[in-house]
């Protein structure tokens, strides 16, 4: 910047305007410890680093080191790079042995039984292809590649969000920092994304836990290590704890394999979610006051702190709605067909479903995950709803009306039924009026006509 009049005299190594002066943003790069606010930042950044000896300067060659990680170029808007590695050293820190050859084999003979049990109970066939017995390690490797998709556009909205949240003539003058922004951004949910995987490595049971489709297609896997620590306490042999856990696994597998929009859905709301996000400039400029510019570690701190955390809008309210309500019917749907078939043959099953409805409702990996990862806290006490919806369907209509409500979105039961699970769909056609000849394609038909083109008045689209 140049000199104001009777100032200090020009070094020279100040002479470039700050576009971020006056704003929320000069704080961000102040707390770099970069000279000049967003000019020095942007040397930094370029690795020339500060000028040397500057009372009251951080060591920026030690800044560097410890934030050249974070920064590092990346695609998209998070450094899986950097999650990658974060969640990888998060899983380190306790012992991870790889599975024996013997629990290899234990969980697939497992997953085998279960897969013949369930043939019994429900009309959706097996969906497993490949079994696999998982290390945590191995968990975040094979997971990754989903929670890319449901991440990225939650993650693109929010430093969206920062960009925006600069004045506009700030975002004129700021050139190479907004990309700049957009790396931190990156690193941010990298790190934050890295430490909840790390944790939920530790945690989860199988591949589909969480109620989400996370591993390679058809692959239905455990996670030994993980079911050994579960099974302490529960006065349940450990043979009927891989088996049951394996039940859950082989079911979730047949749901995602067989209902082919459920993927797209859940990951929709995820993006609904996203889409609405907005960044209050005004927590960023408080937070920002409370970091130490001569302690890096409290500007990891502060952006793995939620530093840049989203505000619920009612959109995203609502998409919030239908993603609970969407995985609650998965976990449902699951809780009642494993029931079925262990109703007569696993005397301590009435344990196991209460141990792993227990460990839900107190808040399981799911919500730990979400609200970590893009913050949506979810709310697993509607996993009873959904069960009990599901059985008393079945037990009014049989399980092939249960089964066929997966055949269309808009046949699956809303957050409102959730609320009186035991009348959806009471008094409507029987089961064999439902599925039978060509009545139900002809339903189908009409949906998906009525989605695809304009009303008969010439308005849009019916819902």
């Amino acid at each position: 910047m140049t000199n104001e009049p009777g100032g200090p005299p020009d070094d020279g190594k100040d002479d470039q305007p700050n576009p971020f002066k006056g704003t929320p943003f000069e704080q961000i790069f102040n707390a770099f410890g970069a000279a000049g606010g967003a000019a020095g930042l942007l040397g930094a950044a370029g690795g020339t680093g500060g000028p040397a000896g500057m009372p009251g300067m951080p060591d920026l060659s030690m800044l560097m080191s410890q934030m050249q990680a974070m920064m590092a170029p990346h695609s998209g808007s998070v450094n899986w790079s950097l999650a990658k590695d974060v969640a990888r050293r998060t899983v380190a820190q306790t012992p991870d042995p790889s599975a024996t050859d013997r629990q290899r084999s234990m969980v697939a003979d497992a997953l085998r039984l279960a897969d013949h049990w369930l043939d019994s109970v429900t009309e959706l066939p097996s969906g497993v292809h490949a079994t696999a017995a998982w290390s945590r390690a191995e968990w975040v490797e094979q997971t990754i590649p989903v929670w890319q998709g449901l991440v990225e556009p939650v993650a693109e909205h929010v430093v969206s969000a920062m960009g925006n949240a600069l004045p506009e003539e700030a975002r004129a003058m700021a050139g190479p920092l907004i990309g700049l922004l957009g790396q931190a951004g990156g690193a941010m949910f990298g790190s934050q994304v890295g430490q909840a995987l790390g944790g939920l490595a530790g945690e989860v049971l199988s591949a589909s836990d969480i109620g989400l489709p996370l591993s390679p297609d058809g692959t239905a896997a455990l996670v030994p290590a993980n079911i050994a620590v579960f099974a302490e306490g529960l006065a349940v042999s450990s043979d009927d704890v891989l088996l049951y856990l394996a039940l859950r696994e082989a079911a979730h597998q047949r749901l995602f394999a067989h209902v082919p929009w459920l993927r797209a859905h859940l990951v929709a709301a995820v993006e609904d979610y996203g889409r609405g996000t907005t960044i209050d400039v005004s927590k960023i400029e408080s937070s920002m006051r409370e970091i130490d510019p001569n302690n890096p570690a409290s500007i990891a701190e502060a952006l793995e702190g939620g530093l840049f955390e989203p505000e619920k809008t009612p959109a995203q309210q609502a998409a919030l709605i239908r993603l609970e309500t969407a995985l609650a019917l998965v976990e449902g749907w699951v809780d009642e067909v494993v029931g079925q078939a262990t109703e007569s043959r696993m005397p301590d099953a009435a344990k196991m479903q209460e141990a792993v409805r227990r460990r839900r409702a107190a808040g399981g990996p799911a919500e730990s995950a979400f609200a970590a990862l893009v913050g949506l806290e979810l709310r697993p006490r509607r996993l009873r709803d959904a069960s009990a919806l599901w059985g008393s369907l079945r037990s009014r209509k049989g399980q092939a009306a249960r089964d066929a409500v997966w055949s269309h979105p808009d046949l699956l039961p809303t957050s409102a039924d959730l609320d009186d699970p035991l009348g959806f769909q009471e008094g409507s056609a029987p089961t064999s009026e439902m599925l039978t000849d060509e009545a139900f394609d002809a339903a189908v038909a009409d949906l998906l006509d009525r989605e695809a083109g304009p009303d008969d008045t010439g308005g849009p689209p019916k819902k």
